[in-house]
């Protein structure tokens, strides 16, 4: 029997490798983890003695324990990931994330967190969070990972004490959008919004942006995006969704529209892409022109399916590179480096779908 045929006969170890290999079990270690003084000559002849032995690597979780961390980032989101993942927005900016925690050895782990329910932060074993937002148990979140010493990032929450954010200037830019309605002449102005907050928005009658229901919203990135349309628009109103999905969008763009000519509004802001994609779809089922009868505008910039939309009026945030600054934010602090929040800006991009309104 040779010496590869004996150590297959038992799992195959490190150092059963680095015996096929001729070298030492700290040189073998080297070897897979791609650090150190190992030459490519070297490197090359561990692997080729593992791949013999069916040795896949050193288990991480011992590796974990060496290094005292468990090499995981979490991600937290505060609906199911079904829910998060309709949304282009969420989906770059976890790829932002991971393109950046990815190469330096981390994975991403998902969680949601959902009001009811056990705080799923409690026992995950992460080396540091970033929240998504989190409206409704940002405070608890918080709390949680203080006690447990685990470092939190926020992408667009309020600004909370001891939490590093990747902000997004929603005021700014939607009071650009508002502003370039302004210009054109639009003075019957309503608002298709993100929802307020989880379970605040319910499909039905009582979804119009009162006051008092504004007041009660939770969702920052909402009332953000308001109050910037609302000081070119004073008091402007509108409808509440349930997330940024193009079938909420053409039902509230239904409710709006399908009105009696004289109440209903020349131009509406879309608080999302999707979502003006939506109001432009129920806009040509009822028969009403874009930009002729209704001007839209939406937020975001992603890539529209729908040709009706495909040159939406609209800002551009930069979603990955928001991924990218939280996963940066991450490493620094679990180096202990010094790190500061950064505010992310859009850029207006006009297109086909604004115009003045009808004389």
């Amino acid at each position: 029997m040779s010496r590869a045929e004996g150590d297959v006969a038992a799992r195959p170890t490190l150092a059963s490798v680095a015996r096929v290999a001729g070298v030492s079990a700290s040189t073998a270690s080297l070897a897979f983890s791609g650090t150190g003084p190992v030459s490519d000559e070297t490197r090359a002849r561990v692997l080729a003695a593992a791949d013999e032995l069916g040795y896949a690597g050193p288990d991480p979780r011992a590796r974990s324990l060496r290094r005292g961390r468990s090499g995981i980032v979490g991600a937290v989101l505060e609906s199911t990931l079904s829910t998060a993942f309709r949304d282009p927005i969420n989906v770059a900016m976890l790829d932002g994330i991971a393109d950046v925690t990815g190469p330096a050895d981390n994975s991403l782990l998902l969680l949601t967190e959902s009001a009811g329910e056990r705080s799923r932060l409690l026992d995950a074993p992460v080396d540091a969070v970033v929240l998504f937002g989190c409206s409704t148990r940002l405070d608890e979140s918080v709390s949680i990972m203080r006690r447990r010493g685990i470092p939190v990032v926020s992408i667009e929450a309020p600004p909370t004490e001891g939490v590093l954010d990747i902000a997004e200037d929603n005021v700014g830019s939607s009071r650009l959008l508002a502003q370039h309605l302004h210009d054109l002449g639009h003075r019957r102005v309503a608002v298709v919004a993100l929802e307020l907050g989880p379970g605040r928005s319910t499909g039905g009658q009582d979804d119009e942006l009162t006051d008092e229901r504004v007041a009660r919203g939770t969702s920052w990135p909402t009332l953000e995006r308001l109050r910037g349309t609302r000081e070119v628009f004073p008091g402007v109103g509108g409808l509440a969704t349930r997330g940024s999905w193009t079938s909420e969008g053409h039902r509230a763009g239904l409710r709006l529209l399908d009105v009696p000519e004289a109440e209903r509004p020349t131009a509406i802001v879309a608080q999302s892409d999707l979502l003006a994609s939506g109001v432009i779809a129920a806009a040509d089922d009822l028969g009403l022109s874009v930009p002729g009868d209704l001007s839209v505008v939406g937020y975001d910039g992603v890539r529209l399916d729908d040709p009706r939309a495909a040159d939406l009026t609209t800002v551009v945030q930069p979603a990955v590179e928001k991924g990218r600054a939280a996963g940066r934010a991450v490493l620094a602090l679990l180096a202990g480096d010094p790190v500061e929040g950064t505010t992310f800006t859009s850029v207006f991009r006009p297109g086909s779908t604004t115009g003045p309104p009808a004389r």
